[in-house]
């Protein structure tokens, strides 16, 4: 307990370094977390690229936004919730841009699946295959343990629906997997 006390004080520290425009503290808290917002980035779209260019923005923003943090929960915390608003605003913007490649080559839109391609080797692969909105809440709320109140908060959606999204993707997560063992 005493070292947990302790790391937080000295992220504390190096967060209020940060703040001061101090180069190398960032550099602590990006070493100390850039992992797990990684591991975040790369669940929530699933493909590798995509995940270093959040990791990448998500720590951009930390950095150009660190005189918003106020300490009111775990820096961490607070990184995750910038890293979630960067993938989700980078997923927004990926969509337009489809949207008006497929106005313009006036393509029919092609149909979302969750089937199996017979190459789905294992629980990763089946979330990346979700549905964005239940693989969203699933990474979030399984994975991550943020409560379904937060969920919703961080992805604009209420908490019925973040719920509704969790029980959609466990049931997805099934059938994937049991078809995967036939």
């Amino acid at each position: 307990m005493a070292l947990a006390a302790d790391t937080a004080a000295d992220e504390l520290r190096w967060v209020r370094k940060a703040q001061a425009a101090d180069p190398f503290a960032f550099e602590k808290l990006y070493r100390a977390n850039v992992d797990r917002v990684y591991g975040l980035c790369l669940r929530m779209t699933g493909n590798r690229s995509e995940a270093e260019d959040c990791t990448q923005d998500a720590f951009i923003q930390a950095w150009n936004k660190l005189d918003k943090f106020r300490g009111d929960s775990a820096f961490g915390t607070w990184l995750h919730r910038v890293a979630v608003n960067v993938v989700l605003g980078r997923m927004r913007k990926s969509r337009r841009e489809q949207d008006r490649i497929r106005a313009v080559s006036d393509v029919a839109p092609v149909r979302e699946t969750i089937a199996d391609d017979g190459e789905l080797r294992d629980l990763e692969h089946a979330i990346n295959e979700l549905p964005s909105g239940a693989r969203h809440v699933f990474v979030l709320h399984a994975v991550y343990g943020y409560s379904h109140g937060e969920t919703g908060d961080m992805l604009g959606i209420a908490e019925g629906t973040s719920k509704a999204q969790l029980s959609r993707a466990r049931r997805l997560l099934v059938q994937q997997l049991e078809a995967e063992m036939k």
